[in-house]
């Protein structure tokens, strides 16, 4: 895409010293920002460097202190989203806002019109969505439940909802964070679809290798200001990464592993289906000094595997051994008292709780324990003091041990939990999706910890959608595919495309679980 000839194509958004304050917090410090004609613009930064407020703004969810925006030439009216829908801005959340037992067609029509009332042509609506998505190449059946949908099927109907309104701007926050790589080559490909049609774009994203492949222009955001702004044909992923964190970005070396004695196994386990599939005879061993990755795409076995081992999900058959002995009645009780750490894969829904405080989160798997209870009580005054020590250890920018977790950003959220996992040296560690939408910095910071931890000789499972990571990361490899997994193969050992064949099913053996 040629960026020159977008700009003389007109400018349809302008946002002008856009500022906003929460209390002593400056989360956007005088930001301007332009959008043109079929253009795509991507928005850098890392965690908490003002992104999502700017988007909040611009939405209208939010009013901004000081500052100006324009849509189409006119004053766009400020913390009105009724007023950002009409001016032709559609926006499509991280985390979808979507009903689960509504239909496709009643999510996509919900707001427009009063679904109950007697004028309402559902075939009407229903025939446009389904010639919106023949156009656009978002194929969904009109007529499902939400409920129903992959996590790509539903970032489809979020597109379609701002289609349907007839949206000319399109704000895309961390679109491809939950999709496959097929499902993000499809998202891709509607997009240029979108552009050519006329839509502008703001891609919020932090994968460099996505942004330099979709985006015209990039503007990178640092501590609330505007750090750099570079057309993409005259930056590199390496220059946009150094401006997003100021500097150079540590390097992480990972030593050969010293693996140890075997302290967490699964021997020919079975469970019932969840997030698409349970596990089938699954054999796994962990060793200590060691990272295991687990690939696969989502929907696969994994969620299953990661709730087995923190103990919200019962088997139906086989067992569990922790340290070469054998335990009965695993919970998440028993987990915690074996001495295995969680890091779940959504810090959102099941990593933390938005309304308690970061003390109250950070001591919720151990809040009965002899540190933090005196009597039956809770001691607010070790939880306080345990809740500083993370926040200072793990650099969370955080206003105090007090502050409601909902208030911080993604990457912040999981520095919290990270310190959470891994207080106390846990022997097993479970790292599912652990840089799930994360900017560079925090990726490399989290990498870290987790090698760290390896070498002190923690045993550890990285679940990953992220096959990078996973080859950067793993000591060895498996890979699950249908609830089975394949037989272990050394860092390098496999290739990506040799991974992405096994992570389709294919030359997956039915006795491959029993080496893994």
């Amino acid at each position: 895409m040629d960026a020159g000839s977008h700009r003389q194509a007109g400018t349809v958004l302008r946002l002008a010293g856009i500022t906003k304050r929460f209390g002593t917090l400056t989360a956007n410090d005088a930001i301007s920002l332009s959008l043109a004609k079929s253009e795509v613009v991507a928005l850098l930064g890392e965690n908490g460097a003002g992104k999502t407020t700017l988007m909040n703004i611009l939405f209208g969810h939010y009013t901004a202190d000081e500052g100006t925006i324009e849509v189409f030439g006119k004053p766009l009216a400020a913390g009105d989203p009724h007023a950002a829908l009409t001016a032709g801005i559609g926006m499509v959340h991280q985390h979808f806002t979507l009903a689960d037992q509504m239909s496709v067609v009643e999510n996509i029509v919900l707001g427009t019109v009063p679904l109950w009332r007697p004028g309402y042509d559902r075939n009407a609506a229903r025939a446009r969505i389904t010639a919106l998505a023949a156009d656009y190449g978002l194929t969904v059946d009109p007529d499902r439940l939400v409920s129903d949908l992959s996590v790509g099927e539903r970032q489809r109907v979020e597109i379609l909802k701002a289609l349907y309104r007839d949206a000319r701007i399109l704000i895309l926050d961390e679109p491809t964070a939950v999709l496959t790589p097929m499902e993000t080559a499809a998202l891709f490909a509607t997009l240029k679809k979108l552009v050519g049609a006329g839509l502008s774009v703001i891609f919020i994203s932090h994968k460099l290798n996505e942004v330099m492949a979709v985006s015209d222009r990039v503007v990178v955001l640092r501590g609330g200001r505007v750090a750099g702004e570079r057309p993409i044909g005259e930056t590199s992923a390496h220059e946009l990464a150094e401006l997003m964190v100021g500097g150079e970005l540590p390097t992480l070396g990972v030593a050969p592993s010293r693996p140890g004695a075997v302290l967490f196994e699964l021997s020919s386990v079975s469970t019932p289906a969840m997030g698409g599939q349970g596990l089938d005879g699954v054999s796994l061993q962990l060793r200590g000094g060691e990272i295991t990755g687990l690939a696969g795409i989502s929907g696969n076995g994994q969620a299953a595997l990661a709730a087995l081992i923190a103990g919200t999900l019962q088997m139906t058959g086989g067992g569990i051994q922790v340290g070469g002995r054998r335990v009965s009645g695993w919970s998440p009780r028993t987990a915690l008292e074996n001495r295995i750490g969680r890091i779940p894969e959504d810090r959102h829904a099941t990593g933390m709780i938005g309304d308690m405080s970061v003390a109250e989160n950070v001591i919720s798997e151990a809040y009965r324990s002899r540190r933090f209870s005196r009597f039956g009580l809770l001691d607010w005054a070790a939880a306080t003091r345990f809740a500083a020590s993370i926040i200072k250890a793990y650099d969370v920018k955080c206003p105090s041990p007090a502050a409601r977790v909902r208030l911080l950003s993604g990457g912040n959220m999981q520095k919290l939990i990270l310190g959470r996992a891994l207080d106390g040296d846990p022997d097993v560690i479970l790292a599912s999706q652990p840089t799930r939408g994360l900017d560079v910095g925090a990726v490399a910071y989290v990498h870290a910890r987790l090698v760290e931890a390896r070498d002190r000789g923690a045993a550890i499972l990285l679940i990953s959608e992220d096959l990078d990571e996973i080859q950067v990361l793993s000591d060895r490899v498996v890979v699950m595919s249908r609830g089975r997994l394949s037989t272990a193969s050394a860092r390098g050992e496999r290739s990506v495309m040799q991974l992405g064949q096994l992570m389709a099913g294919h030359g997956l053996a039915a006795g491959d679980a029993d080496a893994a």
